[in-house]
């Protein structure tokens, strides 16, 4: 792997020298941050002062107005949630909100990914509308959905859309559109998770129609710190405050299914454990997207939402089995992407493969692991009748929402983000999508050199390396998507011992001393990287790109280096 190492050009301000620590400056100002203010910002958690206005927001007055209408009135509202962690997480606040603020009872309805596939549609409008429903809010989904706004009215239904995917240049006529990618939006912070939107909904309705109890709204952001982190949005803006506190509220949660889950997966947190955003991301979200992606997404909502612990049980069972099943599966198709990715598209920029045998819920996953290891955009398709759906997964150099719009008098239906996106393609139009895709990535990677490679934050050597840099960096937290965790190297380290451990034997276990007799020796774990180093020996000296973090067992407390890549230093 290529390694890829900054050279510190950020603009250190030196005014706040004295108040962090130097190579945190350097990594905020590598990152953009370098301003005193925005510094400041960075670092700020006040969650009264930094959550922005939610009336401030195009849509939230009229969007409050008809939901304080429906509850004086008595009319019947249904929440309609996209079948993700997001999708989920956001019913689930959306539904305890309502259910706080008066509703007597508030319909939940999720699509089945296999049969209807994302956003709304005509059958479930139809079967809303049977039992009972007057005014149904999206959460996570619908700025697509024009004709199936139409369909509402005709029914008599009407719709307030939150979302915070890509918005078309032709809206649907909702009563209320609050997405921050609408132009003029009025959201101050625009990389919100649908959780994010539904959260900015739930502080209006509380604010205008229970303000006394909008302090409750604060026992919600533990989903809303699932939502956000499983989505993987930006970790900056709004987006820290809420997980920043969302975590904090799940080391304390009392709700029964995420306990059990905690226990049935062995998930370490409490309140003496509160957990990280790669705990929820790798360990949390899976399951709860597992529902989903293998069978109903009302499994995961029951987690959530459930009170008795004995049905919680047996749901985080249900979800660990589902789990499971969804690691397997995605497994046996990852392979048949690779070869066919090695055999056929060795020379070509994009990938892209289709099977009528493969559940659309795994798609996506699989898509992400091809582009993962090859460093290419790949699109991933389930050949179902009449149609061909599926996941597309993208590198940086491409937009995937700019390049599948040029393309889009080929498609049936498309959506999603820059880096993610899922299409729908008729057979017929199927070989040209692929061709026009391809050309078009080409376009854009054109000059443009493919090689993995691992970009490295900072160089630093062994004595840099202490409690007072691993304090700071924690400063820095909570790490996801647009605030990763920092990636250092240093150079010259020597094995003092190694050892292969784990499940499976995959792990690498190692003692490291720095250079030059250095006294400091450290510990060092490499993930998944015994059978690609498996002749490791003590004496050997190593340059390693590394995450910097403290481990904590039994109380007591030690320096750890997460090893992501190393090299071996010929004498």
């Amino acid at each position: 792997m290529n390694w890829k190492i900054k050279t510190g050009n950020g603009r250190v301000k030196n005014t706040l020298a004295e108040k962090y620590h130097p190579v945190v400056l350097q990594l905020l100002a590598d990152r953009g941050i370098s301003e005193e203010e925005d510094i400041e910002k960075y670092f700020g958690f006040d969650y009264d002062e930094c959550l922005g206005d939610p009336f401030s927001i195009s849509g939230m007055a009229t969007a409050v107005s008809r939901i304080e209408k429906a509850l004086k009135e008595g009319e019947q509202v249904a929440i309609y949630g996209d079948y993700d962690a997001d999708g989920v997480t956001a019913t689930a606040v959306l539904k305890e909100t309502l259910t706080e603020v008066g509703f007597p009872e508030v319909l939940c309805y999720f699509p089945d990914r296999q049969t209807e596939g994302y956003g709304l549609n005509e059958t479930a409008l139809e079967q809303l509308k049977k039992q009972g429903a007057k005014l149904i809010i999206t959460v996570d989904c619908g700025i697509t959905n024009v004709a199936e706004v139409e369909k509402a009215k005709a029914l008599g239904l009407e719709i307030i859309i939150t979302d915070h995917h890509h918005a078309p240049a032709k809206l649907p006529d909702a009563v209320a559109l609050i997405n921050p990618n609408i132009p003029d939006s009025g959201f101050a912070f625009k990389n919100l998770a649908g959780v994010g939107v539904a959260f900015k909904l739930a502080q209006a309705i509380y604010e205008k129609l229970a303000p006394e109890k909008v302090e409750q709204l604060k026992w919600a952001l533990d989903l809303v710190a699932i939502g956000t982190i499983a989505d993987c949005v930006p970790l900056l803006g709004e987006n820290r405050i809420l997980v920043k506190y969302g975590l904090i509220v799940l080391s304390k949660t009392r709700r029964a299914g995420l306990l059990e889950m905690f226990q049935v997966g062995r998930i370490d947190i409490s309140e003496n454990k509160v957990p990280n955003a790669h705990t929820v991301a790798f360990q949390i979200a899976p399951r709860i997207n597992a529902a989903g992606r293998i069978d109903h997404a009302s499994a995961s909502y029951n987690v959530l939402v459930g009170k008795d612990p004995v049905e919680a049980r047996m749901l985080a069972l249900e979800l660990e089995d589902k789990n499971q099943k969804r690691q397997k599966i995605t497994t046996e198709i990852f392979r048949e992407v690779q070869i066919l990715a090695n055999n056929s598209f060795k020379d070509r920029n994009f990938i892209f493969a289709e099977s009528p045998h493969w559940p659309m819920g795994i798609l996506g996953l699989v898509a992400g692991k091809i582009t993962g290891e090859f460093g290419k955009p790949s699109m991933v398709l389930a050949r179902k009748p009449g149609i061909f759906s599926g996941s597309l997964r993208s590198v940086p150099a491409v937009n995937l929402m700019e390049i599948i719009t040029r393309c889009s008098s080929l498609v049936e239906r498309f959506g999603g983000h820059s880096q993610a996106a899922g299409v729908s393609v008729l057979p017929e139009n199927l070989e040209k999508f692929c061709a026009q895709m391809t050309a078009e990535v080409d376009k854009e990677l054109a000059g443009k050199e493919i090689v993995a490679s691992l970009e490295i934050d900072s160089e630093i050597s062994a004595g840099d390396i202490g409690w007072e840099l691993v304090d700071a960096l924690k400063k820095m937290e909570p790490f996801g998507e647009g605030n990763r965790q920092p990636v250092f190297c240093a150079k010259n380290f020597v094995v003092v011992d190694v050892k292969i451990v784990g499940n499976g034997q995959k792990h690498l276990k190692l003692a490291l001393r720095g250079e030059a007799g250095s006294p400091k020796i450290f510990d060092a774990i490499g993930f998944s990287l015994a059978e690609k180093f498996p002749d490791l020996k003590n004496g050997d000296k190593l340059d390693i790109a590394f995450n910097l973090e403290d481990d904590e067992w039994n109380g007591n407390r030690k320096i750890q280096l997460k090893i992501i890549d190393l090299k071996l230093v010929a004498e």
